[in-house]
């Protein structure tokens, strides 16, 4: 009786396993179809772009690629390369020793703190950008690429406080003990000790700032023209109000997605490692 019961035990956990498989697998499909719908429109002629109902029979090309690269897109792929890697180094800089002093220092009202970090990303960015436009201007930063550094780090030190200091918490305290123990200073204590431990978390921090900045349409859009402008400002020049251009926009979005789609597919196991940090205790 009790061989019984448990094999009834055992087959029922393996339907609920293969139920929720299942229920993964077209979760998955389903957030993935309008990524994969990009790709196949991005190898379509342009009249078979448009046509209704869409079908998946067509003969692939390279031509749309190829208008892509001759209106210049390495240039504005270069610029989001920069700004990106630039505010990426700025914020992750910046906010490892704020969430340091945060979470392992004694700070007096540190939820003060927190929530200041936080409420900057409460602003919405177009309340903002008539200041920061004049301010650019007298800094004769518009149309610069430092003027995306500088602000995507920015916007990118909230989000990179909060997440950095959820990692240092999971430092063990007897390792600390023991380095201060040891004579360790505090930039040793920090560099040394506990950035080894967290790197999990200082990687999945930094390919989420990665992400933000690369996917920045806005700022880019008002404080940039031509010398500065990134990969979404070059996207925004397909869309026109006449003629065809669904499978050029296609293949200009598939270049401008492989690069973050590469990045996040080499860190893939750090990003893991670094959001589930703290999860099971």
């Amino acid at each position: 009786m009790t061989a019984r019961i448990k094999r009834h035990s055992d087959r029922g956990r393996m339907r609920s396993r293969l139920c929720w498989t299942i229920v993964a697998w077209v979760v998955a499909i389903v957030f993935f179809f309008p990524v994969l719908w990009m790709v196949v429109t991005a190898f379509k002629p342009e009249p078979s772009a448009y046509t209704y109902p869409p079908t998946f029979s067509f003969h692939p090309t390279l031509s749309e690629f190829r208008q892509v690269f001759s209106r210049g897109v390495g240039t504005f792929l270069q610029n989001s390369a920069i700004a990106t890697v630039g505010s990426t180094v700025i914020a992750v800089g910046l906010a490892a020793p704020a969430a340091y002093a945060l979470s392992i220092r004694s700070v007096r009202k540190w939820r003060d703190g927190m929530f200041f970090f936080i409420s900057t990303k409460m602003l919405p960015i177009v309340a903002a950008i008539v200041p920061l436009y004049v301010l650019a201007r007298d800094l004769h930063l518009v149309d610069n690429i430092w003027v995306l550094i500088l602000l995507f780090g920015a916007m990118n030190i909230p989000i990179s406080v909060w997440m950095m200091r959820s990692f240092f918490l999971e430092v063990p305290t007897d390792m600390l003990e023991a380095s201060r123990v040891d004579g360790a200073p505090l930039r040793r204590e920090l560099l040394e000790i506990m950035l080894p431990v967290v790197a999990p978390g200082v990687a999945a921090t930094a390919l989420i700032c990665v992400i933000f900045s690369w996917n920045e349409y806005f700022l880019a859009l008002n404080l940039t023209a031509t010398s500065a402008a990134t990969v979404p400002v070059f996207l925004q020049g397909f869309i026109t109000s006449e003629g065809l251009y669904y499978a050029k926009l296609a293949a200009a979005a598939t270049l401008a997605s492989l690069p973050v789609i590469a990045v996040g597919w080499i860190a893939q196991r750090q990003l893991v490692r670094g959001l589930s940090m703290g999860a099971i205790k």
